[in-house]
């Protein structure tokens, strides 16, 4: 009989520590979600400082004798592409697969990476030929407005690294599990704030 109440109390103790981590969890990530609509308004600040900006070329070039859109295009497709296969990461954590859950990450890195590396050389070869970010008060919205989204996504990859390291170390754990869905909100996130960037600078600048 003190065998069964013992192990009762065992059972209830471990349900009781589950259900702490559970509501621990749902907190951290409202939490987060705290955190991105205060990136939400950041951004908003910075693209209303770009339209007042805009057309402030200064006698300098503007968006339509600078932006190559096919060459953002490429970007786009990059970023777009690392938020499906993140979503795959997802999917194969909720069924419990490590190694999947490792392989779509690591393709994640890659094509989030490969965006940065497209971003750098853009930046790199506008400052080369003088048009960098104190030519005028458009290419300093500009190089702010998209150097802060890139700064994001940077964070982003470090952040993604380290879960990497996590998962292949400590597997699928709840906080691992955790920290993985606040990722996701955050890769998305850029996402979605890449397709404004795209619309509003690259697309109407160059029409």
């Amino acid at each position: 009989m003190s065998n069964l109440v013992t192990n009762a109390g065992h059972a209830h103790g471990e349900h009781g520590h589950d259900d702490h981590h559970h509501d621990s969890g749902e907190m951290t990530v409202y939490g987060f979600w705290l955190y991105l609509m205060t990136d939400c308004i950041l951004f908003a600040s910075i693209f209303a400082v770009y339209a007042v900006l805009v057309n402030n070329v200064a006698g300098g070039p503007s968006g339509h004798d600078i932006f190559e859109l096919p060459y953002v295009l490429g970007e786009t497709a990059l970023l777009l592409f690392s938020s499906i296969t993140y979503g795959f990461a997802m999917l194969a954590l909720y069924k419990g697969k490590k190694q999947q859950v490792l392989g779509w990450l690591f393709m994640t890195f890659l094509l989030g990476a490969g965006f940065i590396a497209m971003e750098i050389n853009e930046f790199h070869l506008l400052i080369s030929e003088g048009f960098g970010p104190s030519r005028s008060g458009f290419l300093s919205a500009f190089f702010t407005l998209v150097g802060t989204h890139g700064l994001h996504v940077s964070a982003g990859l470090i952040w993604m690294g380290i879960m990497m390291y996590q998962v292949n170390k400590h597997g699928l754990t709840a906080t691992n599990k955790t920290r993985l869905s606040c990722l996701s909100l955050f890769w998305h996130f850029l996402d979605v704030v890449w397709i404004c960037v795209f619309t509003v600078v690259y697309l109407m600048g160059t029409l």
